[in-house]
């Protein structure tokens, strides 16, 4: 597929081009391992939210997002910013270096590429054609021009850029082998719905009622899936319709995640060079009672980077799952400066087969019916594991 370089953006033509594109995107998620995702000077709702959202589907590949804010965020928008902080994004800013090889920009919300909100040594990342360029817009005709690379602009007619995040992570979740190599039990989670949502209502008239048929459609998609997930895991219903009432709903929940990690975090050990939590059933039970299963998970791998930052090699959590199946799952991720064990290696020293992931972050499951002590299972994993590093 050819696209048009050095002129205004244009739609993309036919619902194949934008499924290639998109297919596109999603293979990136895949292959790449540090993402930093950018938006335009003096961000609105739709800009910070469509950063938060694709920033919160590349965390679910168990990949580093980072997300560059060059001045601080007014507080009418950290409730936004609230959301990276239990779900493994790192938010940097102009005095921050990378400590990651980034190896895939992602801009959000941008019409051309003297608006990206960018440090001078983003600005040369830009200009490195090593590094993949992702654009995620709905700004079209006059005074614009693409950003990202042929075949990964997704780049056309839409209510908002969120709402352009919330398509990809549609199709994500079709796409059944990605979503099995890393273990992603739902796309389209309650902070990424979420997220969108603001982005949507945000950026229809700063809140009013949204009006316009398009408008209405998606909206209605991302606001029934909210209602479901909120049937399904708290038994209550809501509509939002402006965005105050999105906002209120992200802080109570932020709120919620915040407790969540502390319990959590409560039950941390460490051994010589893994920082492990063990979470049985009696924990489940208490933590199943008080969060929805979306916030437990979310934590869950906040914590294991958590760990793995805190002990300087490897961070391990482990959780007995029999409150929604009949596995034990287990999340493992290696801390920024350890680069010398493949994680991967982990899999085949305990031929594990229901599991994936990458060198630096892994995640699998077991039967429970095979694990009669989980917490005599950790430290023999946890054992095996410091026998396995070099």
């Amino acid at each position: 597929m050819k696209e048009p370089d050095g002129m205004n953006k244009q739609p993309i033509e036919t619902i194949h081009q934008k499924n290639t594109i998109i297919d596109n995107i999603i293979n990136a998620m895949h292959v790449k391992q540090h993402f930093l995702i950018l938006g335009h000077k003096n961000p609105d709702e739709d800009c910070i939210a469509s950063m938060v959202a694709f920033a919160l589907l590349v965390g679910k590949f168990a990949k580093t997002p980072h997300l560059y804010l060059s001045e601080i965020m007014h507080e009418h928008f950290q409730y936004l910013l609230n959301i990276c902080i239990h779900n493994s994004v790192r938010c940097s800013g102009p005095h921050d270096t990378f400590r990651d090889a980034i190896d895939a920009i992602v801009v959000c919300d941008t019409p051309k590429r003297s608006m990206i909100d960018a440090s001078p040594l983003i600005e040369s990342m830009l200009d490195d054609p090593g590094i993949l360029k992702i654009e995620i817009d709905h700004h079209l005709g006059a005074d614009s021009q693409y950003i990202g690379d042929a075949g990964f602009r997704l780049v056309t007619e839409a209510t908002s850029s969120s709402e352009l995040v919330g398509l990809l992570a549609l199709k994500l979740g079709k796409r059944k082998d990605i979503l099995k190599q890393y273990n992603i039990q739902n796309p389209l989670s309650r902070n990424v719905v979420l997220s969108v949502l603001t982005g949507i209502v945000g950026d229809t008239s700063m809140g009013q009622y949204i009006k316009s048929k398009r408008q209405k459609r998606y909206y209605d998609i991302f606001s029934n899936l909210y209602n479901a997930l909120l049937v399904r895991e708290t038994t209550k219903e809501t509509n939002f319709m402006n965005k105050d009432e999105v906002f209120h709903e992200i802080q109570r929940l932020s709120a919620s995640e915040e407790r969540c990690f502390r319990y959590i975090d409560s039950k941390k050990k460490f051994s010589r060079s893994i920082g492990y939590v063990v979470l049985n059933k009696k924990d489940m039970d208490y933590l199943s009672g008080v969060f929805d299963n979306d916030t437990i998970v979310s934590v869950t791998r906040s914590i294991a980077d958590h760990l793995a930052e805190e002990s300087n090699r490897l961070g391990l959590v482990a959780y007995d799952d029999s409150n929604n199946s009949n596995l034990v799952q287990f999340r493992l991720r290696r801390g920024q400066g350890y680069k010398s064990f493949d994680l991967r290696t982990v899999l085949d020293i305990f031929s594990i087969e229901e599991g994936g992931g990458h060198e630096g972050a892994i995640g699998f499951r077991i039967s429970r019916d095979r694990i009669d002590d989980i917490g005599r299972f950790a430290k023999k994993l946890v054992s095996g594991i410091e026998k396995a590093m070099p």
